[in-house]
């Protein structure tokens, strides 16, 4: 192996999308929108969950965690998207570059661990609604929200630092439309099966484990309600989780569809299409599905809109 054709890379280029350069501006606005609508809905949410008391509880406590997420997630990827449908060519160094799939992945964990401690809380909910806040109490609710976050956002810090040793050959573009493990792997001349297969294992560990309890968690609520005699209980608690299992399919069967895979030998066209609904598609949804669906947080946020029209007409009275 030569290694006169060795380097370590100052920057990137991020191919993104070349087959869009014709409609570049009218793809640039419709990602903009969903972006911004996506940061408008999960702001949204985070302040009506802390104005309102009523929804200071496990669930919505979760909510706000996740809404959160959603922003910090969205905001590591969409601008990168963004910047490259305006630039010819779009660049990255290579620091940035390693931040960029550091919290991508982090983030995408903690997403995980946080689907997966909603599903369980729904369980209790449904399943021991009259110990529900005995066995959700406070310290427990805010103990799995922060482990969600820890080994989220720790677990990626070995594959990152791995990648960081790497020596890369004379290319340097990224064929993603952001910095990603396996598109960087592509251009390292170093044999990389040990990054590959960690990277596999970790993402493999947090997807498969995390999907196996929220699965379980749903089966068995389903279960659960199935055996409520009332025909308007089953619809009432159905209707607490059934939507959630639209976004759940969605972002863990994009996921696995890319990451629970040990292999880079393969086309990444299909992957950044799968790669747009997890980055840009849920994130718009889950504030639609997830609370603004919800009857308890449209009460409360038509509450906080009539007492600020309210407070408004008596004092322009």
């Amino acid at each position: 192996m030569d290694l006169s054709n060795h380097t370590r890379m100052n920057e990137f280029i991020i191919r993104g999308f070349p087959s869009l350069q014709n409609i570049r501006v009218i793809v640039f606005v419709l990602v903009f929108i969903m972006y911004t609508l996506s940061l408008i809905g999960n702001l949204v949410i985070l302040f009506i969950i802390k104005y309102e008391p009523a929804l200071h509880t496990p669930m919505y406590f979760f909510l706000g965690n996740f809404s959160f997420l959603e922003i910090c997630f969205t905001s590591v990827t969409v601008p990168t998207m963004l910047m490259d449908l305006l630039k010819e060519k779009n660049t990255v160094s290579f620091n940035n570059c390693l931040a960029q799939i550091y919290f991508f992945h982090g983030l995408g964990g903690v997403e995980c661990l946080l689907l997966a401690a909603m599903a369980f809380d729904r369980y209790v909910a449904i399943r021991s609604p009259l110990r529900y806040n005995t066995i959700m109490n406070s310290t427990v609710y805010i103990q799995l929200a922060t482990w969600s976050w820890m080994i989220g956002l720790v677990l990626p810090l070995i594959p990152v630092i791995l990648i960081s040793q790497l020596n890369y050959c004379s290319s340097n573009v990224v064929d993603h439309f952001f910095c990603d493990i396996l598109p960087l792997l592509r251009l390292v001349c170093n044999r990389t099966q040990l990054n590959e297969m960690l990277s596999f294992f970790i993402c493999s560990f947090i997807l498969v484990g995390s999907f196996t309890i929220t699965t379980v968690s749903y089966v068995a609520i389903i279960i659960t309600v199935l055996r409520i005699p009332s025909s308007v209980g089953r619809k009432k608690a159905f209707s607490t989780f059934t939507s959630h299992l639209t976004v759940v399919g969605i972002f863990y069967g994009t996921m696995m569809f890319i990451y629970v895979r040990p292999t880079r030998n393969l086309s990444f066209n299909m992957d950044q299409l799968v790669a747009v609904f997890y980055c840009l598609v849920t994130p718009v949804l889950n504030p639609i599905i997830y609370s603004l669906r919800n009857k308890e947080v449209r009460t409360a946020l038509k509450k906080f809109l009539l007492t600020k029209m309210l407070n408004r007409t008596s004092m322009e009275g």
